[in-house]
């Protein structure tokens, strides 16, 4: 279910590249998402201060770094994605698609029987609104949601972006032309990023761009901003 993107040969669009989610989900993401939006959107009390944007510690089998997330700027994708850290979704899932120089992709996939990658559809929830803008760019370092051709079909996966991808950015609200939502950055730590970016890809399945070697997610934590 890629998204064509024009864009050099080598640049493919960062959705899952086999499996989907259960369909069984769907609504109750919608309604995940249109609650947490309106909680968080509840205006301040007057002279309050918006507390600061919340960061976590990705831990992998290749180093550590930390994000930030733009919970201020894309609130409903950064719930959405902290309710998945809460429940250590993400501990023990891959980063299962690397190209070269333009993304890292992970958050879906883990290492099952016969060192085969599968689907971790436990604890999945539906698909989430897309909050992609004009304001947020896919630049280097920025982490932006994966999902399928349809808009609104983002779920647990994310991505990190290698280079400024262009062609991933909104550009208008047709389905082709949406984009992909960034929520967060790479604060510290860029350099394990770019490693995990130059490992060596194969094909498993009908999945390309594969590492050879799994690049694991041992954990994913909220730390305190530093």
């Amino acid at each position: 279910m890629h998204l064509r993107i024009r864009r050099a040969s080598r640049t493919k669009s960062p959705c899952p590249p086999l499996f989907t989610a259960p369909r069984r989900v769907r609504g109750a993401g919608r309604l995940l998402s249109a609650c947490v939006l309106a909680a968080l959107l509840a205006a301040p009390a007057t002279g309050q201060q918006m507390p600061p944007n919340p960061h976590v510690l990705v831990e992998t089998s290749m180093g550590d770094f930390e994000m930030e997330l733009f919970r201020d700027q894309v609130p409903a994708t950064v719930v959405n994605f902290l309710v998945y850290v809460r429940d250590g979704y993400y501990d023990g899932t891959v980063f299962h698609r690397i190209l070269r120089d333009v993304i890292v992709q992970g958050g879906g996939f883990r290492v099952g029987e016969e060192d085969l990658l599968e689907p971790k559809v436990e604890g999945l929830r539906g698909t989430i609104i897309n909050q992609a803008s004009r304001n947020l760019l896919n630049l280097r370092g920025t982490v932006a949601m994966a999902r399928g051709s349809a808009p609104d079909s983002a779920r647990q996966q994310f991505f990190i972006n290698l280079d400024n991808n262009d062609n991933f950015n909104y550009r208008n609200p047709l389905p082709s032309g949406v984009g992909y939502a960034v929520f967060g950055r790479v604060t510290e730590g860029m350099d394990v990023v770019d490693r995990i970016g130059r490992v060596r890809t194969g094909r498993q399945g009908g999945m390309q761009d594969v590492p050879r070697d799994p690049v694991v997610i041992h954990a994913i934590t909220r730390i305190e901003a530093g």
